[in-house]
């Protein structure tokens, strides 16, 4: 390796691709290709930056094995930045492998950082925790052990574990300060603002306020009766009862808990489950059946008890009954979570993430750009979709991961 291409990669690991490309940028033989390549993705050109790894990668022989699994690492880094989820594991998991026998450890923890990084993103947490556990930072550079301590406050930001995410985040600052990268330490800065910025709203007495995400936590581990409308589960004395799947039981167990301990008309449930604002008398025994239907599944939790002029809960085990609502609270919210990170997404990445099919994003994508609050840009299987963060909130708890009880 020439002079020339190791000033540019000491460049690019002090987080400095102008300086790389200053080295590198005239120079078409394969090292220098999968430099420009990196530093293009560090600037923010992710389709140059992916075409360029690529041609690195091609113009690498087949007896540089060692080189090629850095390329493929590369474009699998590049592809996370631009939200392919949908990037061949098994190519990188290969390249991993093949790094580890060269003894190429810290790219090799570099590659499965961004496999648990990707598990992050679509949920799995149980196997990033897999994953992670078979990692030992200690002796790793300061920028990848920033990342491992990002990893890990991601996991326990979503599994509500708040004081394990403050923890991991100020080890983060202090790995990013001593790497010395600007854009490291605005990520670890981000992450922490993620968890000081409210994540959910608490509805109560008719009243709501906001709830940060420690206060999430305190909330779920307290006696209180909590009609969770995040994960659409009523909580309460350590069990749970999920009505995930039941959108008219969850409708009206939300209505009954909002007016808590005051009780509800029958024309507000009914327009609250069926959304529909006349009430004749089929739908008043509709009401009637699917009430008995909620007092069931709520059962020893909650009942629901006949008034004169509609229904009102009664909690079993709690003096009190609060809702624990969205931070936002509109059609496709799930989807607006994802794009809220500020990033570019496609449509299938979205997918994947959410765990719905294309097309139903691709409806969902389509009625936020009309509501003026998506945007894309490009065509095809290049078309991109993002927007601003939402301004003041978080979206944690929007995002599709179990949490404690479930």
């Amino acid at each position: 390796m020439d002079s020339l291409i190791t000033a540019a990669a000491q460049a690019l690991a002090a987080g400095d691709p102008l300086g790389a490309l200053n080295r590198v940028a005239l120079r078409d033989d394969a090292p220098a290709l999968a430099l420009r390549g990196i530093a293009m993705a560090q600037l923010g050109d992710l389709a140059r930056a992916k075409a360029l790894v690529q041609k690195a990668a091609r113009a690498f022989g087949p007896k540089e094995a060692l080189a090629r699994a850095r390329c493929v690492v590369a474009e699998a880094e590049i592809a996370l930045a631009s939200r392919e989820l949908g990037w061949p594991v098994k190519a990188l998991d290969s390249a991993r492998v093949t790094l580890e026998a060269h003894g190429d450890r810290v790219n090799a923890a570099h590659a499965r950082y961004l496999q648990i990084r990707r598990l992050l993103l679509i949920g799995h947490l149980d196997e990033a925790d897999v994953l992670l556990a078979e990692l030992d930072p200690a002796p790793l550079p300061p920028a990848l052990r920033a990342a491992h301590a990002l990893v890990v406050a991601g996991v326990a930001m979503r599994r509500l574990e708040t004081q394990k995410a403050r923890s991991a985040l100020s080890r983060a600052e202090h790995a990013a300060h001593d790497a010395g990268i600007p854009a490291l330490t605005a990520e670890v800065e981000n992450a922490v603002l993620a968890l000081n910025t409210p994540v959910a709203r608490l509805i109560a007495r008719g009243e709501e306020r906001p709830l940060l995400l420690d206060e999430v936590e305190a909330l779920l581990g307290s006696t209180s009766l909590v009609v969770d409308a995040c994960r659409y589960v009523v909580r309460g004395a350590g069990m749970s009862v999920s009505l995930a799947t039941r959108p008219v039981l969850f409708a009206l167990a939300r209505a009954l808990a909002e007016a808590w301990p005051a009780d509800v008309s029958r024309e507000t449930l009914i327009a609250r489950a069926f959304r529909l604002k006349l009430a004749d008398e089929s739908l008043r025994a509709r009401l009637r059946v699917e009430v008995g239907r909620l007092r069931a599944a709520l059962k020893p939790l909650a009942g629901v008890t006949a008034t004169q002029r509609g229904f009102t809960l009664i909690s079993l085990v709690a003096s009190d009954v609060v809702v624990l609502a969205q931070p936002v609270e509109e059609k496709h919210a799930g989807v607006f979570a994802f794009l809220a990170d500020g990033e570019s997404w496609s449509s299938s990445a979205l997918a994947l993430a959410v765990g719905a099919s294309q097309r139903t994003v691709q409806r969902a994508l389509d009625e936020l750009a009309c509501a003026g609050k998506v945007q894309s840009f490009g065509r095809g299987r290049a078309r991109r979709w993002m927007t601003p963060p939402v301004p003041g909130f978080a979206t944690t708890l929007l995002l599709p991961v179990p949490l404690p009880g479930d």
